[in-house]
């Protein structure tokens, strides 16, 4: 998780495609929170408690997004295209990430 100075979330705004941004998505994806929800500011316990609770939503669909019903499928489609689509704006290249 990306920590600000004093141990707290520094929000999905700031933090891209991480790993806690995805936890933040997808808890925008099954309403657990409304999606102007950026989360800065959170303590470490708090973002810990949010990634349980995104991960008991999944776990009917067994954590793959091709078994949300139509709705949530494309509601996580938009929010995800809209996260990569900034992500390019902002200088990312998937090319770069690939190790091999």
């Amino acid at each position: 998780m990306t920590l600000r100075s004093d141990r707290t979330y520094i929000g999905i705004d700031d933090d891209g495609l991480s790993p806690t941004a995805t936890i933040v998505r997808d808890a925008w994806v099954f309403g657990l929170l409304p999606e102007t929800e950026t989360c800065a500011g959170w303590s470490t316990d708090r973002m810990d408690a949010l990634y349980d609770k995104v991960s008991t939503a999944w776990e009917p669909y067994g954590h793959l997004a091709s078994r949300l019903p139509p709705e949530l499928r494309e509601r996580h489609q938009r929010i995800y295209d809209e996260a990569i689509r900034r992500a390019r704006q902002q200088g990312w290249n998937p090319e770069l990430d690939d190790e091999s």
